[in-house]
């Protein structure tokens, strides 16, 4: 019954709008479904970081000390802002569906990067997964894995669903290079506004 509870809250929680979905929302209308697939991959690979570290006790090591937060916290809201520069400043470049300004390896880089450098996600899993941890089990550093690898695989299955809706948008509006100049100018500032959201995140008040 536990896990069955475990599985419909992860899955309402992988379909809720949220920083996630967004980026890779972003990322795909500026730059195409390739990168928006590989943005997927990536912050499903930073989303493991986390899960491992968590159940290593070394998130609660980082959200325990307010340096070490506030570290990576704004090297991770600078790299957000970064890309989000990068993407406004790519608008009206290469707008045909044959000719992607950006590889998808370095999509996929960027979004290990973006999910592994942001604390909020560290701090989720550590108030998300013991909820739903076996005292009476064996090896609860394993159960945490467990759990949270399913929860990470949840939340990359909604954002490749969200990826193909929104490169679906795309190739509707690739035919119309000011409007996908405007769309891609948007998704820059948006990615750039994520940065600056996570810069304000408070270190949770238990950490």
């Amino acid at each position: 019954m536990s896990f069955l509870l475990f599985l419909a809250a992860a899955a309402l929680i992988a379909v809720s709008p949220g920083p996630g979905i967004f980026y890779v929302a972003a990322r795909t209308l500026a730059d195409g479904r390739g990168v928006g697939l590989a943005s997927s991959l990536g912050t499903g690979l930073g989303g493991l970081v986390h899960v491992v570290a968590g159940s290593l006790g070394i998130s609660a090591i980082i959200l325990a000390s307010a340096e070490l937060f506030a570290v990576v916290k704004f090297v991770g809201a600078l790299y957000l802002v970064w890309l989000g520069i990068k993407t406004y400043q790519r608008a009206g470049r290469a707008l045909s569906l044959e000719n992607e300004p950006v590889g998808d390896k370095r999509a996929f880089r960027d979004g290990v990067l973006v999910e592994a450098l942001n604390p909020k996600t560290a701090a989720f899993f550590l108030a998300f997964i013991p909820q739903f941890l076996d005292p009476a089990g064996a090896n609860p550093t394993l159960q945490f894995i467990v759990l949270g690898a399913i929860s990470v695989t949840l939340n990359t299955l909604a954002d490749v669903v969200v990826v193909l809706m929104a490169s679906a948008t795309r190739t509707q509006l690739i035919g119309r290079p000011h409007l996908m100049r405007r769309l891609t100018q948007g998704s820059g500032v948006f990615i750039a506004g994520l940065g600056l959201s996570l810069a304000l995140a408070r270190r949770p008040a238990n950490g």
